[in-house]
């Protein structure tokens, strides 16, 4: 099958939410499996679709930041892929990351936000804060964009320009590893040149990124590891995926998530509808199938990670993968 556009017919059912034995929703969407040298492991539905990957591309963007030479901390590098739940402590470590790089967070040019997660924006609100630059979830990856043009001597207001050659390094280091050039652009929420893949060829990617071949690679991999809760923060499903099995885990907004193990076997998880609760338990449900998890890895995560399905005060269902 040709590359093309995601169409309804390239779905297939990859989750169910049961209540009490009956099927009450189902999620259609497309998981590719892919190994080291890029060979398809799983395929469900049409991996040859081609989906806007949102946050999924951030490790690649990391990538192409770190082959330019720029120093970054560990932690920095984590906040460069980071889609943050807008914590203080993100907040606190993105103003020092911009600081160390002679930045401030008036050169950031994502927009004012609230924080991502439900509990941060709460605490936020209740000290009287406002949305702002960075408690924008992608304000890591931005500080991690100007901290290259500082040290390439690049524009800092024309960052996000898609002819700045920061924009086309990126593209580039995408094609790369995907194996494929981005059938077409747009714009991300935060207002970063945003370049589509197919389901196939994001699972290569990110298997080519955990099986850690580079020195850069290399460094990202550790970075992610030691600073799980930067890259999403505690408790969610990104940071706790990291600290369970290794690798990375990265979620994209309308219903993306993209894996890789330390082994350097990636998975991309795209449902349909843009849903977000099925997309984690999909991805590492696809692992397991495969042998990339094991069982009773996939069986903690689970049954951490997926939403149950009350009826009162007792939980009577919740989401059963169909891979």
């Amino acid at each position: 099958m040709a590359l093309h556009p995601l169409g309804v017919t390239d779905g297939v059912v990859v989750a169910e939410l049961v209540r009490d034995s009956v099927v009450e929703s189902l999620h259609l969407g497309v998981v590719a499996v892919s190994d080291p040298s890029g060979k398809l492991l799983l395929e469900k539905g049409n991996t040859q679709a081609v989906v806007y990957p949102r946050s999924t591309l951030k490790p690649l963007q990391a990538l192409a930041l770190l082959s330019t030479g720029v120093e970054f901390t560990p932690l920095e590098l984590a906040l460069s892929t980071a889609s943050h739940c807008g914590s203080a402590q993100h907040r606190d470590a993105i103003t020092a990351f911009l600081h160390h790089h002679q930045l401030g967070p008036h050169h950031l040019r994502c927009p004012e936000d609230w924080p991502l997660g439900s509990g941060e924006r709460a605490a936020l609100m209740a000290e009287g804060g406002h949305p702002s630059r960075l408690a924008m979830n992608c304000s890591g990856k931005h500080a991690g964009f100007l901290a290259t043009c500082q040290h390439q001597s690049w524009d800092l207001d024309t960052y996000l320009s898609p002819s700045h050659p920061l924009q086309t390094l990126i593209v580039d280091t995408i094609t790369d590893y995907a194996g494929e050039t981005p059938s077409f652009s747009s714009v991300d929420g935060c207002g970063s040149p945003l370049h589509a893949l197919s389901v196939g060829a994001l699972a290569r990617a990110f298997a080519r990124v955990g099986s850690a071949q580079t020195a850069h690679e290399k460094l990202l991999l550790d970075a992610v590891k030691n600073n799980s809760w930067a890259l999403d923060g505690q408790g969610r499903d990104n940071t706790v995926t990291i600290d369970t099995i290794g690798g990375i885990a990265k979620i994209g907004a309308e219903g993306l998530v993209a894996m890789t193990t330390p082994e350097g076997v990636g998975v991309a998880v795209k449902i349909l509808d843009g849903s977000m609760r099925a997309t984690t338990v999909v991805a590492l449900s696809a692992l397991a199938s495969v042998g990339a998890i094991s069982s009773d890895a996939f069986t903690t995560l689970a049954e951490v990670l997926a939403v149950p399905v009350t009826g009162g005060e007792s939980t009577i269902g919740g989401l059963r993968p169909t891979i």
